[in-house]
Order: structure tokens, then C-alpha cells, then sequence
């Protein structure tokens, strides 16, 4: 069995009086992402920062592509890369200029770090624009091309830190693809993201991380059956009939319905008949249905369940 491609273990990291990650366990194996997610000052970018030899933990050991990041940190650099918040390129250069710059960085030979920014380029749907200056670029392409610049080395192990943030529903769907195909040729990714259907669509687990610890982890569907499976969900024609509707159906839930916007909602124990019962048992009492579905919990309800709010989207409080 592979060794994990990122392992944290009892990682503890502080600023002055505030601790930022307390004790923290992370694992992933080879080919996945694990999305890492927390409100605003949970400790996600400390986490990345840790990772990616940035910061030295204060405890603990991190591992990442099998490599001790303190013991061993020009190798660990050599194996990663990383894409920030905000894109981290010369607008001044063009595109195949800023990617040749990186390759060179890494110590490549001109030839060869200009042929691999051609290639990054053109996979990322950049080749017509390879010769602009990449201050005329739109913001969906200055995030192609910074994610193209983390890849110049052929990272083994990707960080991506919050990598569609300000982006148009278009763009994020593009890059949401380009990182779905890297996965597919084997590339590791860690995503720290505070959109709950980025993390959906394409992490394989989840730590959900809150005032420097994880508090909850597990693969997407996991985490949603911790907040009660599958939910009952109907719409009333007659607001004044939900007395008797709560009634008829708490017999399917092992907790009571509720009532809320107008619909009556409950977990249910089983999906297999269940919207036929429903539908029987309100009609007995006459109670006229206008809607009836089954659904799950979002991601945001679980976020909502683990940390008591839900994610916020903007920028008035910094990660640490």
C-alpha cells in the first residue's frame, strides 16, 4: 500500500498567545483531493503554509509526497506546487514569458522551460493569448495561468488555496475540470475552498477544520449522513392544514417534523417507499399536498451543523 501523499500528525503551530492549529491530523492518499474546509481564521492557509514549507510547526510532524517537510524542505519544494487566493504572476510578461521565467526558476534550460510553458498553455486553452502581457488577461485566465505556473515541475502533490475565489460561474467550472483531469493523471491535491459545491463536486474527503482543530472528516456523502440522511420535504396547498400534516408523518422520523418556509421537513429512516407513504398517510387526514421530494443535506447544512454558522464568502476576517 502507497504511503499517504500528505500526512499531518499532531501539528501544532502558534502565533503569539493565539493558536492557530491545535493538534491537528490530516492523511490522503495518492491521486485524491481532500478539500479542506473552515470558516475565515480556522487555521486552513497556516495549514497550507505548514505544508508547503512556508511556516515550521511548533509540534508535530507533516509529511508531504513522503518527504518531512522540515527535514527535508528543498525536496519537499521540488515535489509541490502551489496556487494562492490570488494569482501570483508578472503582469508585465506575457504568458509563455511568466512560465519560462518558472521553469528557469527551477532550474531548467531555457529551451526546455519555454517548450514546457507552450505545452501548460496550450492544455489550459492559453496558446492564443501566449503572447499577450498577462495584465490584459481576464481573471479566469490569470487563474489558468497561475495553476499552469504551480504545474511547470509536474508536481507529484498540489496546494490549492482557495483557487476560484472572485470567479465567474464560467471560469470556475473550467478550472473545476482542469483540476478533475490532473486528478485523473495522478496528481494530489489539497483544496481549501468556502464554496460547499466546490468541495462537493470534486473532493474524495473532507476535513472540516474550526478554531485550529478538525472536527470532522470523512468523504462528502459521510459528512451529510452525520446530519440525518435523507429528508422528507412537503409543500402544503393549505398553510392552515400543517398541524394535522405534522401529525400524519411523524410516524416516518424518529425526530418530530418541522415546519419551516411553509413546507413541513423531517428525517426519514429509509428512502424506499417513503414519498408513497408520505403521500398516503396526508391524504387520510386531508391534507392537500403541492409538493412532495426527498433530498439530502448540503455540505452547507453540514457546515452549518458542525461549526454553529455558516461559510462566509467574504473578506472581513482573514485566514490565519
Amino acid at each position: 500500500m502507497s504511503p499517504p501523499a500528505i500526512s499531518m500528525a499532531g501539528v501544532v503551530k502558534s502565533f503569539g498567545d493565539v493558536r492557530a492549529l491545535d493538534g491537528v491530523d490530516l492523511e490522503t492518499p495518492p491521486g485524491s483531493v481532500l478539500g479542506l474546509l473552515g470558516p475565515n481564521g480556522a487555521g486552513k492557509t497556516t495549514a497550507v503554509r505548514l505544508l508547503t514549507t512556508l511556516l515550521v510547526p511548533d509540534a508535530g510532524t507533516i509529511r508531504v509526497a513522503g518527504l518531512d517537510v522540515v527535514r527535508e524542505a528543498a525536496d519537499v519544494r521540488r515535489r509541490i506546487g502551489l496556487a494562492g487566493q490570488y494569482a501570483a504572476i508578472d503582469d508585465n510578461l506575457t504568458g509563455l514569458e511568466n512560465l519560462t521565467m518558472v521553469g528557469r526558476l527551477y532550474g531548467e534550460a531555457r529551451r526546455t522551460a519555454r517548450r514546457r510553458g507552450l505545452e501548460l498553455l496550450e492544455r489550459f486553452g492559453l496558446d492564443d493569448a501566449s503572447r499577450r502581457p498577462a495584465r490584459t488577461y481576464s481573471g479566469g485566465m490569470r487563474r489558468r495561468l497561475d495553476l499552469a505556473a504551480a504545474l511547470v515541475a509536474r508536481p507529484p502533490v498540489l496546494f490549492l488555496d482557495e483557487p476560484t475565489t472572485g470567479l465567474d460561474p464560467r471560469s470556475r467550472l473550467d478550472l473545476w475540470q482542469m483540476i478533475e483531469g490532473l486528478v485523473v493523471d495522478g496528481t494530489t491535491v489539497l483544496l481549501t475552498t468556502q464554496y460547499m459545491d466546490e468541495a462537493d463536486r470534486l473532493a474524495d474527503s473532507i476535513a472540516v477544520i474550526d478554531r485550529g482543530r478538525v472536527i470532522a472528516d470523512g468523504t462528502p456523502d459521510a459528512l451529510k449522513d452525520r446530519v440525518g440522511g435523507e429528508r422528507l420535504e412537503v409543500r402544503l396547498a393549505d398553510g392552515a392544514a400543517a398541524p394535522r400534516a405534522l401529525e400524519a408523518l411523524a410516524p416516518l422520523s424518529d425526530e418530530p417534523p418541522t415546519l419551516e418556509d411553509g413546507a413541513v421537513k423531517l428525517s426519514v429512516r429509509g428512502r424506499s417507499g417513503t414519498i408513497v407513504d408520505a403521500v398516503r398517510r396526508l391524504d387520510e387526514a386531508g391534507v392537500g399536498v403541492d409538493d412532495v421530494g426527498l433530498r439530502r443535506p448540503t455540505l452547507d447544512e453540514v457546515f452549518l451543523s458542525l461549526t454553529g454558522h455558516a461559510t462566509r464568502r467574504d473578506d472581513q476576517e482573514r485566514d490565519r
